[in-house]
């Protein structure tokens, strides 16, 4: 039997415990996120096909607040996790309040601004105020990085609540984009003040884990568009569009995992913020390749208001994003420059078939094909070095 204690100190994990692994809170946490980030891609895939490609905005907007709610509370499971029933039920409201986000993302797009998803914030970074707390009672030796957490937390919190009253959307916008600024600042002072004992490893099966269930929800949001329309009846150029579809999502599950990232959290403390902040346009290009997807068969269908070079720039763009990204961060994990210079041409080359325009179903078709010869290189490129070594043994 599992015996949860009411409370215990929450002292720091061991940054080098052996085995350490995800914990079956951790991935129904993940599991809670994904339906925001569910909502978020929808919400971006109608505003598309509507022929609103403004709602971009929104969707960078949510996004980040799903994705930094997600990653504060990630960071801090690594460094405190101790599992008793007071952080199980802080747990729980950080979740509670990210559905109460996703309830509140449809007036967010159609309005810019949504009292629901600033709650749903407010409830999810309050629980994170009272974790740091906590941390800060127990762990005399990182009471000074806790209690900045804490402050940092609160301050930018309180602020956020406060634009509540601001108008315009002008105002609105530079308001946002000046708060993300102060949310990414507050790490950055509170680490200097001692850095927290977080376990790479453990952080990094954290991100692939959330990436392999955006892609899941990417497949899941591609297969409804797709019953859709056979309920419809099927166009022509639908065949294309969804080989072209699993091409695109197993190319990235690929790209992803094609280098382990744990030394990226091991080394400098700017290696570990870069990818750490950097895995924001990994999770939202993953998330907007499946919008892109979605709305690419609305279009296929004669039901987008649309074009399909504007759902095809979209998609292309999501993926380009994607793949530069994990460019950059397996450059910095030490890829050869040859890895390097191929993961920039992929991106170039599926953007030029978006702007040359032929039909989605062919433009996702060759996206897919890109990635997939990406893929192919990098098997070919690996083995073939590997058999280097054991040739000349």
């Amino acid at each position: 039997m599992n015996v949860v204690p009411l409370r215990r100190r929450m002292q720091p994990r061991d940054p080098h415990e052996a085995h350490r692994v995800a914990t079956p809170l951790e991935l129904f946490f993940d599991l809670v996120f994904v339906v925001a980030i569910a909502s978020a891609a929808a919400q971006w895939h109608h505003g598309l096909a509507a022929g609103h490609p403004g709602d971009l905005v929104g969707f960078v907007m949510v996004f980040f607040a799903i994705w930094w709610a997600w990653m504060n509370y990630t960071w801090f499971a690594s460094s405190y996790d101790c599992d008793d029933v007071v952080y199980r039920l802080l747990t729980f409201a950080i979740m509670a309040g990210s559905l109460m986000l996703a309830g509140g993302i449809p007036e967010l797009f159609g309005f810019g601004q949504s009292a629901l998803v600033v709650a749903g914030y407010a409830v999810m970074r309050l629980a994170m105020v009272a974790m740091w707390v906590r941390a800060a009672r127990s762990h005399p030796e990182g009471r000074a990085t806790a209690l900045a957490y804490a402050a940092g937390i609160a301050f930018v919190q309180a602020l956020w609540i406060a634009r509540l009253a601001v108008n315009g959307r002008t105002l609105l916008m530079v308001s946002f984009f000046a708060l993300i600024v102060l949310e990414l600042l507050v790490p950055i002072v509170a680490e200097r003040r001692g850095v927290t004992p977080f376990h790479p490893h453990h952080i990094a099966e954290r991100y692939a884990l959330l990436t392999i269930i955006v892609l899941g929800e990417v497949i899941l949001a591609s297969v409804q568009a797709v019953q859709g329309a056979l309920a419809e009846g099927a166009e022509s150029g639908l065949l294309a569009l969804i080989v072209g579809g699993l091409l695109v999502v197993f190319s990235m599950w690929w790209l992803y995992f094609k280098r382990e990232h744990a030394s990226l959290f091991e080394g400098s403390i700017r290696s570990t913020f870069v990818t750490g902040y950097g895995h924001y346009l990994v999770f939202a290009s993953v998330a907007a390749t499946g919008a892109a997807l979605a709305a690419a068969v609305d279009v296929v269908q004669a039901d987008a208001h649309t074009s399909s070079r504007a759902v095809g720039l979209a998609l292309t763009g999501a993926v380009a994003a994607y793949v530069w990204c994990l460019t950059v961060m397996h450059a910095m994990a030490g890829a050869p420059v040859g890895e390097t210079r191929a993961g920039v041409a992929v991106g170039i080359v599926v953007l030029v078939v978006a702007g040359l325009a032929p039909p989605i179903g062919v433009t996702v078709l060759l996206t897919g094909v890109v990635l997939a010869l990406a893929v192919a290189h990098h098997v070919w490129v690996t083995g073939r070095d590997e058999e280097v070594p054991a040739s000349a043994g």
